[in-house]
């Protein structure tokens, strides 16, 4: 069964040529779910070649503007392509006054049903919602809002061990998720700074590499892949290798690639 997930975006709060602001698609044997939704989202899904009317299932980190004002552009490019089909959009609490507020100063309208699952929980992890391929659940991450990590796990499917994919952005490092994120197969991780801007990491509640990959090594996650990088880093391999050094089997997301949740 494919298990995959494509990176529309893989850079932090300023977008830059190379890097746009969050977004994934997560790719279930064809079941397909929107991990964040940053400017211009509904550009990368075309370019990357993913289907835009497939995916039903938005899930939304927190609502700080990189990881979320894409939604308004996406939900109205759907409604112009006919779209009849509901969304369902999951996201800290806020998110469903914001697009409101948003859809009602715009003059737009959307005409398939939207429905608004608002996370305010503080502790554990939930089961947001499954399909016949997989269960997806949230757990609270440790930031300057509220924000959420997401947990995809594939239904088992004859002797193999399900595969399992996690996505944290934004956080600080904290251990408080390590249950949540115990071996899983492919550990998606925010790493906006370097070990040099450890004091900025910890004051803005972000990660560096080392942090990202002391987490993916303490979890016992197969694999690590670093996300949500700084514009200030203009040769990302400097980053890779500092975080190879704690963690050996690490990627650097790129825009564009497409990456295995793999055994």
């Amino acid at each position: 069964m494919n298990f995959y997930t494509t990176i529309l975006g893989s850079g932090a709060a300023l977008p830059t040529v190379s890097r746009h602001c969050s977004g994934q698609v997560v790719n279930v044997n064809g079941f397909r779910i929107l991990f964040d939704c940053g400017e211009n989202t509904q550009t990368q899904l075309r370019v990357y070649h993913q289907k835009m009317q497939g995916i039903s299932q938005i899930c939304i980190t927190h609502l700080h503007g990189d990881h979320f004002f894409g939604l308004p552009g996406l939900l109205s490019s759907m409604h112009l392509c006919g779209r009849t089909q509901p969304v369902e959009v999951y996201a800290p609490a806020g998110i469903r006054q914001a697009m409101e507020l948003f859809l009602e100063v715009s003059g737009s309208h959307i005409d398939f049903g939207l429905t608004y699952h608002e996370l305010s929980f503080t502790e554990g992890m939930e089961l947001l919602f499954e399909s016949e391929l997989c269960r997806v659940y949230a757990f609270p991450l440790v930031h300057s809002v509220p924000t959420y990590g997401y947990l995809v796990e594939e239904k088992p499917r004859g002797a193999n061990p399900p595969r399992r994919y996690a996505y944290c952005s934004d956080t600080t490092y904290t251990e408080s998720i390590l249950p949540y994120i115990e071996g899983v197969n492919l550990l998606c991780m925010e790493s906006t700074f370097d070990r040099g801007f450890t004091s900025v990491a910890e004051e803005k509640l972000h990660c560096t590499t080392v942090m990202a990959a002391t987490m993916a090594e303490k979890a016992h996650a197969k694999r690590l892949l670093l996300t949500h990088i700084s514009a200030r880093f203009k040769e990302p391999e400097k980053l890779l290798e500092e975080a190879r050094t704690v963690f050996p089997n690490t990627e650097i997301a790129a825009d564009g690639e497409r990456y295995e949740v793999g055994y």
